[in-house]
């Protein structure tokens, strides 16, 4: 079946994982349909950066699949269906000589493989996601000379690159300001709705998840819920997810 048409662009079925003998995920099995704008979210040590991590290729389970467009996971050309923009980067890299057009650039190696030379198309890929992400403008500029929203823009843009189909985010708006989050998510959304990438959005913000997201997973080693966000603010969910009674408020948006 063709990507274009696959219903399901993700399915993981019990999917379990350690590390030694350290149970991080257990039994885990949910589907991603195409074009779909998913939040994962869980507390810290819940095995939310595991299944990432799994997603990605990076880890295989213990046991289980998972397939991306219907094909497990074996080599880079799968990977490349899914564009990867991590966690904000380290201070430390206000003193990496690179440009912002480099580090875009180097997105691009998933889908043509190291020590190729770009073709024109390539060299479009890179500017067309420059484009989309706004930084265009900075491709010139190191990239540590950017503030911490612009900077996560180059990584979207680094992600976009690619031509992936899938679009995974893992806590990407730590550490930036409230209106640089504006602008990122508006992004975001976009990405979804105008170009149809499938987003997978991993948050410890219960609050934001429920506002940006269509769709909500919630992960505590087990799956706890994966459904509307809507229906998931409720007691003993947000119990089983942290092991607690917790308070929700959910703000305005």
């Amino acid at each position: 079946m063709p990507i274009e048409s696959h219903p399901n662009c993700i399915a993981v079925e019990n999917v379990s994982f350690a590390y030694n003998k350290h149970s991080v995920l257990e039994d885990i099995s949910f589907y991603v349909k195409s074009g779909e704008y998913l939040g994962i979210i869980g507390p810290n040590g819940g095995g939310k950066t595991t299944l990432v991590k799994i997603l990605l290729g990076l880890y295989k389970p213990r046991s289980g699949t998972v397939t991306i467009f219907g094909q497990a996971i074996k080599n880079s050309g799968q990977r490349a269906l899914i564009g990867y923009v991590p966690q904000r980067v380290s201070q430390n890299i206000s003193t990496f000589p690179a440009t912002v057009e480099e580090i875009v650039k180097s997105g691009r190696t998933a889908r043509i493989g190291l020590l190729k030379r770009f073709s024109q198309n390539d060299k479009t890929a890179v500017e067309k996601a420059m484009e989309t992400a706004d930084v265009a403008r900075f491709k010139t500029h190191l990239i540590g000379e950017l503030s911490g929203g612009e900077q996560q823009r180059a990584y979207i843009a680094r992600a976009l690159a690619g031509e992936p189909k899938i679009l995974v985010l893992d806590e990407p708006s730590v550490g930036v300001d409230i209106a640089a989050q504006e602008k990122f998510y508006t992004l975001i959304e976009n990405l979804n709705k105008t170009h149809g990438l499938t987003i997978i959005f991993v948050s410890h913000d219960v609050d934001v998840i429920a506002h940006e997201v269509r769709c909500l997973l919630c992960l505590n080693k087990n799956l706890v819920y994966h459904g509307q966000p809507k229906k998931f603010i409720k007691d003993e969910y947000l119990e089983k997810l942290y092991g607690k009674k917790v308070k929700f408020i959910l703000h305005g948006h």
